[in-house]
This record gives C-alpha cells, structure tokens and sequence, in this order.
C-alpha cells in the first residue's frame, strides 16, 4: 500500500512538473508575442523606428531560444533528479591525462546548462574522479550538448560548419584546461566543495531542479536579448565600423560581452545570430567564452571552489576559449 502511494505521489509529480513547464514555455511565448505586436505599434505611434527594430531583434532573440532554453532545462533537471552522481566515475579512466578527453566527451552525452555544471563538478570530485577530468566536464557539458548544438544549427541555418566549429572550439577548450589543471593545478588552490546532505533525488527534485533552472535561465535570455537588441540599435554605426571592420577588435569585443551578458547556453546561438555585424569568428568566439566564463558562472565557481580557484581558473579558461575560437574559426569560417 506504502509503495502504490509512493508510485502515484511520484506520477502527480511528474504530470505537474510536465504542465509547469509546458504553461511556462507557452506563457514566455506568449508574452514574447504580445510584445512583437504591440511594441512595434507603440514605437511608431511615438515615431520611434529605432524602438519598433528594438522590438523586432528583442522578439526574435526571445521566441526563437524559449524552446530551446525549456529542453535544455529539462533534460538538466532530469540528470540531476535520476542519473546517478557516481555514474560518470565508473566510465573514467584512473589516468588522469586520459580521463580529461573522456570526461570532455561525456558532456555531449550528459548534457545541462552551466549553472548546473558546477555543482556536478564539485559532486563527482567528492566521489573521487580526479579534479582535471571534472574541470573538463564541468567546461564541456553546457558547450556541447545536443540541445546546444540543434540550436546552433536552427540560429545558423544553412551553415553546418558553425556548429562544427563550435563542438571542436568547445571540447578543445575543456580538454586543454583539463589537462592545464593536471599539469599546474595545486591542491591549496581548489577548495572542495561540501556534501550536501539534503540532497534530493526522484521526481520531486526534478519539478524543483525544473523550476528553479527555467526561471533562472529565463531571466538571463531575456537580459540577453534585450542587451543584444540594444547592442545593435543603440551603438552608433559609425563606432559598429570600427569593431566589425576588423577581426582583432571584433574578437575581445564579443569574448568580452560574452562574459557581461551572461546568456544560458541552449540560447546563445539566436543572440550570436542577431550580432550579423561581425565577423562569423567573432560570433564564434562568443558562443565559445559564454558557456565557459560568465559572471554568474564566476560567482558559481567562487562559492564552490574559492575565490582563488574561481579567479585563476577563469581567466585562463577565458584566454584558451578565445584563442580555440580564433584557431578553429580561421580554419572552417
């Protein structure tokens, strides 16, 4: 009897969890659309064409990384909620210079979004895998997965190579931190993490881990998109020239708002896209730094590891993700 009511608390579970998220995506696509109508009308009522094309970068942004963003977040919850922490331990190599490269892999496999890769990472070192290979996983799972990669190829349409570039910029970032760490890494830089001990696991955490990413990560797409929207009807032309002119500016310009805009991985894509401006290696270098080093990833990594680990470690990741996304732009872009 215990276990039937068990059974059918998990099902009511599970069915609110799935109509929260399908209310949710429906209402932000909702609101993204009122918005589209209205804010366009608005704007030329007040004979503000700038304010109507605002709506109309901010809109497409929005609409087009709402689905992506609630698969991503759920497929994130459901890792957190049903897959075991131990599981990715079990399939590394004891070496750690060869655990790294397959820890990296395991990102496509094991997919989540970046806030949720910190407290992996800091979960699968308590449980023993080497700190190099959970660094890795920690860069590559939010940058590689496939929820990324289709949202890459949808924002990019007509152009396989930008998600291929992407995957190897990406993985070849995570592998050489990886292997950075397990060269020059010290033990005193890198504060363990503690167990948590009322860590849940089951249907209830997953409606919890559901509701907490969607609206976390909702909120930074649409900071995103409005920053990207302002971004490109704000900056005068004139001084736009003068980045997108040239790739040695273009390049620090976007890694850079990369780390300030601090958009979700499954919708950095459509902001890429909307920044048609400059250079495809300059977009590239965008979605390249963004799922690595952000500020809200600092913040993460700082209160997990220590803010000695959080400082080094990012703006090392920053430099090799922007010179991964150079090199492989130069080569297929």
């Amino acid at each position: 009897m215990q276990n039937q009511r068990t059974v059918a608390d998990g099902l009511r579970v599970v069915v609110r969890a799935f109509v929260y998220a399908v209310l949710g995506g429906a209402a932000l696509v909702a609101i993204a659309t009122v918005v589209s109508v209205l804010g366009p009308m608005l704007a030329l009522d007040l004979y503000t064409p700038p304010v109507a094309a605002w709506w109309t970068v901010f809109t497409a942004v929005a609409v087009q990384g709402v689905p992506f963003l609630l698969l991503g977040t759920v497929v994130s919850a459901a890792i957190g909620a049903f897959v075991p922490e131990n599981a990715l331990r079990r399939l590394l190599p004891r070496n750690p210079a060869l655990a790294v490269p397959v820890a990296g892999v395991a990102g496509a496999v094991l997919p989540g979004c970046e806030c949720a890769s910190v407290p992996v990472a800091g979960s699968l070192m308590r449980r023993g895998v080497a700190p190099a290979a959970a660094l890795a996983f920690l860069l590559s799972a939010p940058a590689i997965n496939p929820v990324v990669l289709v949202a890459t190829s949808i924002a990019f349409p007509g152009r396989p190579e930008m998600v291929l570039a992407r995957l190897l910029a990406s993985l070849g970032t995570a592998v050489v931190m990886g292997w950075l760490w397990a060269r020059f890494g010290k033990e005193e830089w890198l504060r363990m993490p503690k167990r948590d001990t009322h860590h849940s696991t089951g249907a209830r955490a997953f409606l919890t881990g559901l509701q907490y990413d969607f609206l976390h990560a909702g909120g930074f797409l649409v900071l995103g998109a409005a920053a990207a929207a302002t971004f490109n009807i704000a900056v005068p032309r004139s001084v736009l020239d003068v980045f997108t002119g040239s790739a040695w500016l273009a390049v620090p310009l976007l890694a850079l708002l990369a780390v300030v805009l601090c958009v979700c991985s499954e919708a950095d894509a459509f902001v890429a896209a909307s920044l048609s401006a400059f250079p495809a290696t300059a977009r590239l270098v965008f979605m390249v730094v963004g799922p690595m080093v952000d500020l809200k990833l600092l913040a993460l990594q700082a209160g997990t590891f220590g803010r000695s680990f959080a400082v080094r470690f990012a703006s090392v990741t920053w430099l090799v993700a922007v010179t991964a996304g150079v090199l492989v732009g130069w080569w297929l872009l």
